[in-house]
């Protein structure tokens, strides 16, 4: 039979040690004792002993033969914390939407924290104003946001591709007796759209999307957008070229104008100059310099709005960036 434990007598001074843990515990002893002893963190151990017996009242690891006071835990997963993150306490739970840091997140634009930051520092928009609550829900697929003025594209499975087209290749989605910009993109369940028509003897960047107001806008004249051409041409150039042809040239269905001459290099009567025009006329280049005496030999789109080609090579196609998809946006108004 036990007996109970003896009461602690107090000391006369004061400030001694009792002789017990005041609940008729044996005595502790060493530093990891009485009021010295720390709360454990939230989710973690308590600092007191480590490797062995676990600490009395606490979660009761059971270790090399210590007793637990708790609930013992023999070894079992946890199941994860929440993500405080994901915690709002002004949320509506009737509330539609997705947070706003996790679509900045998931649009690539940074980690959440990076996103939080971002709001904060009143550099996103939704839908035209300037967000800096935390805590708004927003639907991807409809929503237009910004980060710095730039558009973020956020609709699920929404592509942009930049795709150098060799000579030879129609560009179309589907020719039945020619290669065509489809043969590239077989097996793809998205139906693409294809920007900025290249004639057959023609190299060069053509976009792919598919989303379609896009498409239409990059496409559509009153947008204006640029384009710059390569040309290999025959033939001496005329001091004077690049003010005849930012005048105009007349052409057999009117007027037509480039917005920028420059010439690169030149070898005897061969010339490689640079063109930029945001016309988008049948071969227009090509009709362009027959009609200063300059045929082209050969022919290469390098830019397209604020997509530049660089190094790709021919046939080969790449995804946008998300710099690359929030200038292209950007240049039609969108």
């Amino acid at each position: 039979m036990n007996t109970p434990a003896r009461r602690s007598q107090p000391s006369k001074s004061g400030g001694g040690r009792a002789t017990g843990s005041g609940g008729g515990g044996p005595r502790k002893t060493g530093a990891g004792s009485g009021a010295g002893r720390q709360p454990a963190p939230y989710g973690g151990r308590s600092p007191g002993k480590s490797g062995g017996g676990s600490t009395r009242g606490g979660s009761g690891n059971t270790g090399n033969g210590g007793n637990s006071g708790g609930s013992g835990n023999s070894g079992k997963p946890t199941a994860a914390k929440p993500d405080w993150r994901d915690y709002d306490p002004f949320a509506d739970p009737n509330e539609e939407g997705v947070r706003l840091q996790k679509v900045l997140a998931q649009a690539g634009v940074g980690s959440r924290r990076v996103s939080e930051d971002l709001i904060a520092a009143g550099r996103v928009e939704v839908n035209g104003e300037v967000v800096r609550h935390q805590g708004m829900r927003v639907d991807p697929e409809t929503a237009v946001i910004r980060v710095d003025g730039m558009r973020i594209s956020t609709a699920e499975g929404i592509v942009h591709f930049a795709f150098n087209k060799p000579v030879g290749v129609v560009s179309a989605m589907d020719d039945p007796d020619r290669p065509n910009l489809g043969d590239y993109v077989r097996g793809r369940n998205e139906r693409l759209f294809h920007i900025g028509r290249l004639d057959v003897d023609t190299e060069g960047l053509i976009l792919l999307t598919n989303d379609g107001e896009l498409a239409h806008r990059l496409a559509h004249p009153s947008y204006e957008i640029r384009k710059v051409y390569r040309a290999q041409v025959y033939g001496t150039i005329p001091k004077d070229l690049g003010r005849r042809l930012r005048e105009g040239v007349d052409l057999e269905d009117g007027l037509a104008r480039v917005d920028h001459f420059r010439l690169l290099d030149s070898v005897g009567r061969n010339a490689l100059v640079e063109i930029t025009i945001h016309e988008g006329r049948n071969r227009i280049v090509r009709r362009i310099m027959d009609a200063v005496g300059l045929p082209v030999r050969g022919l290469v789109r390098t830019k397209f709005g604020p997509i530049s080609l660089g190094d790709q090579k021919p046939e080969r196609m790449r995804p946008l960036n998300k710099e690359e998809v929030g200038a292209v946006y950007k240049s039609v108004g969108l």
